[in-house]
């Protein structure tokens, strides 16, 4: 079972800074179990967090060292208002992590599938498994702020015809007894974790290969066509490409892109490139691309 860490010493018992990390989430989140999976190697303190705004300023503030945030889900797609908020914050990417989410549906002990009348979880977590609710036609679904919070709640308050759905992680932590296991409904089910820090503790990464940056073009016939040429020609592998509209003009976008280098060109000298035929720029951050885990 993966545990929260206040403290560790070294053979001679000396402290360890132990590095805060800030969640949206409680513990048994899913964001808990991927920090410990990309800090396997350290010890981490979880600060969590109710909403994704509070996480990020838990890290500009100095309250927490890093943070994890969910990106995108391969059944729920993009979570567009995080790209918005890491473009508005002081925050740079240094890593990522793929987390394989398998969505639990858990119950106090004892507790049948058919005596339940709610099940509580994450709207994104709902969205997963709305095909094995759809057997269980008279559950009511209720979206709720965090998936381990609704399991916690089910054990805080006793209730009696109320599901959650949760991590394993998060049964284990509240005993509850899970009553269906992976019943999201593709199971090619990964989650996108980014790991962000403020942007004066960021040093260069040197086994940098994954670049993510936002711009914005000229409002013409061909504009963003010119950039992805630019991108091509350079070898940069294009691994997303997101738009989201720029509030007050009209008809016009902001793009976020994220690229892989593959060929002998730096990806700064690649950016020198593409700049001039965009504006408003921005380098979100320079990191290794992640590992997939299973959970």
């Amino acid at each position: 079972m993966i545990m929260q860490e206040t403290s560790s010493t070294t053979d001679s018992d000396s402290e360890i800074q132990v590095r805060r990390v800030a969640i949206q989430g409680y513990s048994g989140a899913f964001h808990e179990i991927a920090a410990h999976l990309f800090f396997k190697e350290e010890g981490i303190a979880i600060a969590p967090a109710n909403t994704f705004n509070e996480v990020v300023e838990m890290v500009e503030k100095g309250e927490a060292d890093t943070a994890l945030m969910a990106i995108e889900n391969t059944l729920a797609g993009s979570i567009m208002p995080n790209f918005n908020l890491l473009n508005d914050s002081k925050l740079k990417i240094v890593g990522e992590v793929y987390l394989r989410i398998k969505q639990n549906l858990m119950v106090l002990p004892g507790q049948k599938v058919e005596d339940l009348k709610e099940v509580h979880s994450h709207y994104m977590a709902i969205a997963q498994c709305r095909g094995f609710f759809m057997n269980y036609p008279h559950i009511h679904l209720v979206e709720t702020t965090d998936t381990a919070l609704s399991a916690k709640i089910v054990r805080d308050e006793n209730l009696q015809d109320v599901g959650a759905i949760a991590s394993t992680l998060a049964a284990d932590l509240y005993g509850l007894e899970i009553i269906g296991s992976s019943i999201e409904t593709n199971k090619l089910n990964y989650t996108r974790f980014l790991v962000l820090r403020r942007e004066e503790t960021v040093e260069e990464i040197e086994s940098a290969n994954k670049v993510s940056l936002c711009f914005s073009i000229e409002h013409e016939v061909g504009s963003l066509h010119k950039v992805l040429a630019l991108m091509s020609a350079y070898d940069l592998n294009l691994t997303k490409i997101q738009s989201t509209p720029i509030i007050g003009k009209q008809w016009e976008y902001m793009f976020f892109v994220d690229f892989v280098i593959k060929g002998k060109v730096s990806w700064k000298q690649a950016l020198d490139a593409i700049r001039p035929l965009t504006t408003n720029l921005k380098v979100m951050g320079a990191y290794e691309g992640g590992d997939h885990f299973e959970y």
